[in-house]
């Protein structure tokens, strides 16, 4: 069985080496384009994007380690509220108590659906938490000093857009949406609407019996940073490749349109995967391009969904569920930033 398996290895490794002379053959011409323009740009583009979202990250890491240490799963099913309506409008505002990044919220919602907060809850804060927090409010008063009405109206549809979502998970999500082992998870229902997957005994026992020091502290911060960051790596890399080699003129001529407005500032905010404390920036350069609705699709759409967060996204739940989570943010988005375009 060892030998067919290095047999098998072997067949892709043959075509590797008629890479080599090629490779050696091409060499200047590979070191000219790396010392490009283009892809010096790129290479700026995708320091850019990793260094202004890796500390959110870590804050985001390090929180989700301390909750390891001192939240225990009884308090947060007593914090928990009863009433699904008041858990999804407390998850809706608690971002003004933790205002975290898109890029650090994932780890602490995972950590806390560990500890059985329920679904409906998590998601509600991943997506309101972004943008409902006094650092995001307040530098999008900065970027539109003269038009409040677009700070309200982006903090207004976020809020509604992650309540309603938040409700459908209450409504139809059933089982625990978080990738588990199979092996090592056994559902149980713990909250009306809602199965949360509990580990087996022994996996409990070994948890209880974890010795807490700051060694083990920094070793799990440090496990769960590599995990996330790789999917923070690669979602920037492609970022930082559409922004370098797709004009941003030619992107916006697609944008001409009532309809196609939106789905360009949409797709936009998607691929450049800003984080929400600078987003606001750079919309303003489009306000004197597009109206009030696209703008406001563009500041509530990026923080909930982009590019590198969906990839996070995917490494934390399952991916039926972060389909079916994609089609009600862009379907709410678009018909919350399409009515507030018609009514103000």
């Amino acid at each position: 069985m060892k030998m067919a398996a290095n047999l098998k290895l072997l067949s892709f490794l043959i075509p590797c080496a008629f890479l080599v002379p090629v490779l050696i053959t091409m060499a200047p011409d590979l070191k000219e384009a790396w010392n490009s323009e283009a892809l010096q740009n790129m290479k700026t583009v995708f320091i850019g994007i990793f260094l202004e979202a890796a500390p959110f990250l870590l804050m985001g890491v390090l929180l989700s380690s301390l909750m390891q240490w001192f939240v225990s799963e009884e308090m947060v099913r007593k914090l928990t509220p009863k009433n699904p309506i008041g858990g999804v409008l407390v998850a809706g505002l608690l971002g003004i108590i933790f205002p975290i990044c898109e890029c650090g919220m994932i780890p602490v919602v995972r950590r806390l659906m560990h500890k059985a907060m329920p679904a409906y809850i998590a998601v509600t804060f991943i997506l309101s938490g972004p943008v409902v927090n006094p650092i995001v409010f307040t530098a999008t008063l900065l970027a539109f000093p003269s038009h409040p009405e677009i700070t309200i109206a982006r903090m207004g549809l976020a809020f509604a857009v992650a309540a309603s979502i938040g409700m459908l998970v209450y409504v139809f999500v059933r089982r625990n949406p978080l990738r588990m082992p199979k092996v090592a998870a056994t559902e149980v229902k713990t909250h009306p609407g809602f199965k949360m997957a509990q580990p087996h005994a022994h996996a409990n026992a070994h948890d209880h019996n974890h010795v807490k020091n700051w060694r083990s502290f920094f070793i799990h911060a440090g496990d769960e940073f590599v995990d996330m960051s790789k999917y923070l790596v690669i979602g920037a890399l492609i970022t930082a490749c559409i922004q370098t080699f797709i004009s941003r003129n030619d992107l916006i001529s697609l944008g001409n349109g009532p309809v196609a407005s939106y789905v360009f500032m949409m797709g936009f905010a998607y691929v450049l995967s800003l984080c929400s404390t600078s987003d606001a920036f750079v919309a303003s350069a489009f306000s004197h391009t597009f109206a009030l609705g696209p703008l406001v699709s563009f500041l509530v759409l990026g923080p909930m969904l982009d590019f590198k967060s969906t990839l996070m996204l995917l490494s934390t739940f399952r991916t039926r569920f972060v389909i079916g989570l994609s089609l009600a943010i862009i379907t709410l988005v678009f018909a919350g930033s399409w009515l507030i375009n018609l009514l103000v």
